[in-house]
């Protein structure tokens, strides 16, 4: 069960959330995740079936433990700690901000955790709901799950790419999937109501939701590791550098964001950790540095560790780098300088390990006003205060060993 320890109140930007509610959505009618015929004639804007909509976000952490199944869903508003349906040999756990994706060598089983917002550009809805399970996608554990608010997009391990329709997700059934051809990319990523995808010799290639091509922009991405989608555009990771995808009035651009020199294989960055909504990417460069993509300055900065990297993340615009070292601290370090600014007392139980032993390694997670840190053999998570040297601000402890962390509401 949880219990809290040193709890101060988690801070928020709920009086100008109210603002946006209340004055931001004047005039607008519909909303990108549910159809307008959901909704009673006399529906506010931003209406969606079956939840209620808040000033705040939402936010909530799905925990698993491999070895057990046991799975949680921790709720950061109250502080309280849900079992749901367990999920034995997950070996990667990962989200879209809503749902919840259990990867295991058998399938892909789907949990809605209850938590999402919606982001119109000039302000955001904040949703809350029941959880609930949804069902399993006949997807393996190498597949790459990638959603926006009209569909969610499977790609295998071989590039084979299937795409499902989000409302049926949303009204809990995983639904029959349609295949999208020719596309050999690690992750089809969805971006500006079209997907984006590579053909076999690299070459981008933009699809429409009914797999489509409709744009083929003059731009390669040889050995596509990560992705990301920031405001500024969909990033793709590649052997030299990243390609920086953009919409602008259904015209679609692609901008090859280098390296400043060549960087070998295993210093490359292959999975960007980021603040959704963020332009600053962050990713591991081998042992003892990180990367700092800057998607809006179009610059990449290796920052230097004191020590083994093993997870790492930033709330971007000018917020600290935070690292977890392998001596199980958080370091805090200034992206602009690289100079180690603060660093924490030891917070994982034992050595967290770098995920290579066979059991997932400890992550770092941002929203806009928190991180949050999983101490496996500890059984607790730690919610730290980026804003504040990494101040511990609450600890969770909880009745399972969260090895396994995403955070969704965001």
């Amino acid at each position: 069960m949880f219990v809290g320890r040193n709890v101060t109140a988690r801070s928020s930007a709920a009086l100008v959330a109210v603002a946006l509610l209340t004055a931001g959505c004047a005039g607008q009618d519909g909303n990108a995740s549910t159809p307008k015929a959901t909704a009673p004639p006399s529906a506010p804007h931003g209406y969606v079936e079956g939840a209620q909509e808040r000033a705040e976000q939402q936010s909530r952490l799905v925990l698993n433990d491999p070895e057990t199944g046991a799975s949680r869903v921790l709720d950061l508003i109250n502080g309280k700690a849900h079992e749901v349906s367990g999920t034995t040999g997950t070996t990667r756990l990962t989200t879209d901000g809503r749902f919840a994706y259990f990867h295991t060598s058998g399938g892909t089983r789907v949990l809605d955790s209850g938590a999402w917002m919606v982001d119109h550009g000039d302000h955001v809805h904040y949703y809350r709901a029941k959880m609930r399970g949804v069902g399993r996608l006949p997807a393996g554990a190498d597949a790459r799950i990638r959603s926006d608010a009209g569909v969610t997009v499977v790609t295998d391990g071989d590039g084979r790419a299937a795409v499902y329709r989000r409302a049926g997700l949303e009204k809990g059934r995983i639904g029959s999937p349609r295949p999208l051809p020719g596309t050999h990319a690690e992750a089809v990523v969805p971006y500006a109501e079209h997907l984006l995808g590579l053909t076999e010799d690299g070459k981008l290639a933009v699809y429409d939701r009914e797999g489509k091509r409709v744009a083929s922009p003059d731009a390669r991405c040889a050995e596509p590791q990560g992705d990301a989608v920031t405001r500024r555009g969909a990033v793709l990771g590649c052997a030299d550098g990243a390609l920086l995808v953009r919409e602008n009035d259904g015209t679609f651009t692609a901008e090859k964001i280098p390296y400043d020199s060549d960087v070998p294989e295993k210093e490359r960055a292959t999975a960007f950790h980021h603040r959704p909504g963020s332009d600053t990417l962050t990713a591991p460069a081998g042992d003892r540095a990180v990367w700092v993509l800057d998607v809006t300055e179009r610059t990449w900065k290796r920052v230097k560790t004191s020590g083994p990297v093993i997870s790492v993340n930033t709330a971007g615009e000018g917020s600290v780098l935070i690292v977890l070292e392998a001596d199980g601290s958080l370091h805090g370090y200034d992206p602009a300088t690289g100079e180690q600014v603060t660093r924490t007392k030891p917070l994982i139980t034992g050595a967290p390990g770098a995920g290579t032993d066979g059991n997932a390694a400890p992550v770092v997670e941002v929203d806009r006003s928190r991180a949050y840190l999983n101490d496996p053999k500890g059984k607790r998570v730690h919610e730290i205060d980026y804003n504040d040297n990494l101040r511990v601000a609450r600890t969770f402890d909880l009745d399972i060993a969260p090895s396994l962390m995403v955070e969704t509401g965001r």
